[in-house]
């Protein structure tokens, strides 16, 4: 495990390697990050975007996606993954943001919780994007980079290494950090060919250097 220093220096220089980084997922509004978050469940953001492209010049608002059978839907969505699910989620989530909460995406996480196809990670991306509220949201490529690195253990839950983050980060930072870590994850400590050779932080990486097979000194 990494030490407060060496948290620091990472994430220090993941934020020299990418200053810039920022939700990719196209929207215009609260409601419709919702529903690109929605979708983007074990999909990529590029295609999310190619579908919401046309998806939200058809439907505006929540009434919008309530008012036309699920086939429907199913068939605007149909490229991305477990659409038929993610369609009649689509559809309830819609349903709930209009009968419950007057049609206005709620600003509280635990709220947004309960809508169906939310979970904790999409939750903490829309107050943190939508509305400035400091969460970190772990998703595969911060889970990957935060264990890889040693700033959480290999066998901690998504929650845990939520909770870990949070501990580890300071609260004005959480948002930054977590766009910054999916960033290093997506481009540079990818899943399969993680560019180990030219990473800035494989002096500290344990997982780096086994891969580089350069020696861990204990």
């Amino acid at each position: 495990m990494l030490n407060k220093a060496q948290i620091r220096k990472c994430l220090e220089t993941i934020g020299e390697m990418f200053p810039d980084a920022h939700c990719e997922l196209n929207h215009s509004n609260p409601f419709e990050l919702v529903i690109a978050v929605a979708l983007s469940a074990q999909c990529t953001d590029a295609l999310v975007n190619k579908v919401t492209k046309n998806l939200f010049q058809k439907y505006k608002k929540p009434e919008d996606y309530i008012s036309v059978p699920l086939e429907e839907l199913e068939n605007d969505i149909r490229s991305i993954g477990l659409y038929r699910n993610k369609a009649k989620n689509i559809q309830k989530l819609s349903r709930m943001i209009i009968e419950d909460y007057d049609g206005e995406v709620p600003t509280d996480r635990d709220e947004l919780t309960n809508l169906p196809g939310v979970g904790r990670k999409t939750a903490n991306v829309v107050v943190s994007v939508a509305y400035g509220v400091p969460a970190i949201a772990v998703d595969t490529h911060v889970e990957r980079v935060s264990k890889r690195l040693g700033i959480c253990r290999w066998k901690d839950s998504v929650l845990e290494v939520e909770k870990t983050l949070m501990a580890k980060i300071p609260k004005e930072e959480w948002s930054i950090t977590h766009h910054r870590l999916i960033f290093f994850g997506r481009y540079h400590c990818k899943a399969q060919s993680p560019k180990c050779e030219t990473c800035p932080l494989l002096d500290v990486c344990r997982e780096g250097k086994k891969r580089m097979k350069v020696k861990v000194v204990k």
